[in-house]
C-alpha cells in the first residue's frame, strides 16, 4: 500500500518520478528566472539542474538507506527509527511534514492562481473551489489504493504532459506575434553574477529539500532492482531539466517581446509563460488548464502517499486502523493547506522558507549512515543526541545570520534579504552555504559531548522508547539471523 516494494520497473520509475516532480509551479520557477535579465541563463540552469539534481544524490544514498532498514520500512523516517531512535524519527517527520505541507501549499497555490488567471475569475470562492476539487480528487484514489494508484496515474499523467508540451512548444512557435529577433533575443539573455549565486543557492536548497520528500523515497523502495532504480532516476531527471529549461526559455522570449513592461513591472516575470499564450484562443487555455491540473495532481497524488507513510507505520505498531488513520490526518493537513492556498502567497517565498528548514536537517540525518568513528575517533559515528542538536545548530545558525543582517527571530527564514528575488543576492546564497555546515558540525560536536558525558555505550541507545518499539529490535534480529 506504501512501498509497492520491489514492484516498478525502471521505466515506470522514471515516468513516476518525473511526474511527481514537476508540479503546476514549474510554470512559475525558471520563468521568473528567465524574464529576469540580472538572473537568465544561470538562473534557469541553475533552477532546472537544482530540481534535477537531487535524483542523482538518491542514486546514491537510496541502496545504503535501504539497506540499512529492516524489510517493513519505506521512508526515511523508519531510518531514522531504526539508525538514531525516536527523537530523531520525530524531528525528520516533523521536518518532512512541515516541508511536503509546504509543498501541498505552494500547489494549490499554484494550479488556483492559473486557474483564475486563465478563466478571468479570481474570487476567493472560486480558487477555493478548484483547490478542494483537485485535492478531493487525488485524495479518494490515493486513500483507497496507496503508492501503486500514484505510480498508475503518474504514467498517463508523465506522457500527457510530454504531448501537450510538444504541442504548446510548436503552437507558440507558430504565432508571429510570439517571433523575436536575435538582437532582441540577445537583451534577455546574459550570464551574470546575480545568476551565478541565484544558482548556488538552488542547488543547496532544492537538495536539501528533497531529500525530506517522503514520496521521492517510497519510489526507492517500490524500484524492482538498484539498476531499476537508477535507471528510472536518471531518465525522469533528464525529463525534469528538459521541462524546466523550457519554461525558462519560452520566459526569456516573453521578455524579449516587451522589456520595457517587465523592466517597468507593468508584467511580472513569474507570469511570462502566459504572456505567450495571448494571441491563443481559448481553445488553447483549455489545454494548459489540462497541462497545469494534470502537473498538480501528479505531485499532490505523491505527497499525500508521502503524508501517509510519516504516519502509516506507528498507526499500525500502535493497533490502529493504520489506513483510516493515517488519511485522517492527511485530510486534516489538507484543509489548511486549502486555505492557505486562497491566501495567494509567493510560490518561490513558500518553497524557499521550507528549503532552509530541510537544510537544517541535512547532515544531521544523512550523516546516520556513518556507523564507525572515522580520522582516530575525531569523526565518531553521530549519536541521536548529537544528531538532534546538529540540527538545533542549524537552526541557530539561521537565527544568527539573520541578526547579523538586521533581522531578529524567525522571520530571517522568509530571506526577505531586499534582492531582485526571494533566492537571490550574496546574503541568501551565504545563509544556505552556510547552515548545512554549521548543522554538521554541530553534530559531530553533540556527538563528542553526548559520548563524553553518557559514556559511550550509553550514548548509541536510543533516548526513550514507546512499548510497541520491541516489535522493531525482534525483525532486526530476525534480519541478522537470516544474513
Amino acid at each position: 500500500y506504501l512501498s509497492a516494494r520491489n514492484s516498478a520497473g525502471a521505466w515506470t520509475i522514471a515516468l513516476s518520478y518525473f511526474a511527481s516532480g514537476m508540479g503546476a509551479w514549474v510554470v512559475y520557477g525558471t520563468t521568473e528566472m528567465g524574464a529576469t535579465p540580472s538572473l537568465s541563463w544561470l538562473g534557469i540552469i541553475g533552477y532546472s539542474g537544482a530540481s534535477a539534481f537531487p535524483a542523482a544524490a538518491i542514486c546514491y544514498l537510496g541502496p545504503q538507506i535501504k539497506e540499512r532498514c529492516t524489510d517493513k520500512a519505506f521512508s526515511t523516517t523508519d531510518f531514522g527509527r531504526e539508525r538514531y531512535g525516536r527523537l530523531m524519527q520525530l524531528s525528520i517527520a516533523a521536518i518532512s511534514l512541515f516541508y511536503m505541507f509546504i509543498y501541498m501549499v505552494a500547489e494549490l497555490t499554484s494550479i488556483s492562481n492559473i486557474f483564475a488567471l486563465l478563466t478571468n475569475n479570481n474570487s476567493q470562492g472560486f480558487t477555493i473551489g478548484v483547490t478542494v476539487v483537485i485535492g478531493v480528487a487525488t485524495l479518494s484514489y490515493t486513500a483507497y489504493a496507496g503508492l501503486p494508484s500514484s505510480i498508475v496515474t503518474d504514467r498517463f499523467q508523465g506522457f500527457l504532459m510530454g504531448i501537450l508540451v510538444i504541442i504548446i512548444t510548436i503552437t507558440l512557435c507558430a504565432f508571429d506575434e510570439n517571433k523575436v529577433t536575435p538582437e532582441e533575443f540577445g537583451l534577455a539573455s546574459s550570464w551574470t553574477v546575480e545568476g551565478f549565486m541565484a544558482m548556488i543557492t538552488l542547488i543547496i536548497a532544492i537538495l536539501s529539500a528533497e531529500l525530506f520528500n517522503q514520496a521521492t523515497w517510497q519510489r526507492v523502495w517500490a524500484a524492482e532492482s538498484v539498476p531499476a532504480m537508477r535507471k528510472g532516476f536518471t531518465l525522469g531527471t533528464i525529463g525534469i531539466f528538459l521541462l524546466m529549461m523550457f519554461f525558462g526559455i519560452i520566459a526569456m522570449i516573453a521578455y524579449a517581446k516587451d522589456p520595457e513592461a517587465y523592466d517597468n513591472f507593468e508584467k511580472y516575470a513569474y507570469l511570462a509563460f502566459f504572456d505567450l499564450l495571448v494571441p491563443l484562443g481559448n481553445g488553447w487555455h483549455v489545454i494548459v488548464l489540462i497541462l497545469v491540473t494534470a502537473l498538480a495532481a501528479s505531485s499532490l497524488d505523491s505527497l499525500q502517499n508521502g503524508l501517509n507513510s510519516i504516519f502509516y507505520r506507528d498507526a499500525l505498531r500502535a493497533g490502529l486502523n493504520a489506513q483510516a488513520t493515517a488519511t485522517v490526518l492527511v485530510v486534516l493537513m489538507n484543509i489548511p493547506a486549502i486555505w492557505l492556498a486562497s491566501e495567494k502567497l509567493s510560490v518561490l517565498g513558500l518553497f524557499l522558507v521550507a528549503d532552509l528548514v530541510c537544510a537544517c536537517g541535512l547532515f544531521p540525518v544523512f550523516l546516520g549512515l556513518q556507523e564507525e568513528d572515522k580520522l582516530g575517533g575525531l569523526l565518531p559515528a553521530p549519536t541521536e543526541v548529537g544528531a538532534f542538536m546538529g540540527i538545533i545548530s542549524g537552526i541557530v545558525t539561521v537565527l544568527v545570520i539573520g541578526a547579523i543582517n538586521g533581522v531578529n527571530g524567525f522571520e530571517y527564514f522568509w530571506l526577505r534579504n531586499g534582492a531582485i528575488c526571494a533566492l537571490c543576492g550574496s546574503e541568501t546564497m551565504i545563509t544556505f552555504i552556510v547552515t548545512p555546515i554549521m548543522a554538521g558540525i554541530g553534530t559531530y560536536v553533540f556527538t563528542h559531548l553526548d559520548i563524553l558525558i553518557r559514556g559511550k555505550e550509553a550514548a548509541r541507545r536510543p533516548l526513550f522508547e514507546l512499548p510497541f518499539d520491541k516489535e522493531d529490535e525482534v525483525d532486526k534480529k530476525d534480519e541478522d539471523v537470516e544474513a
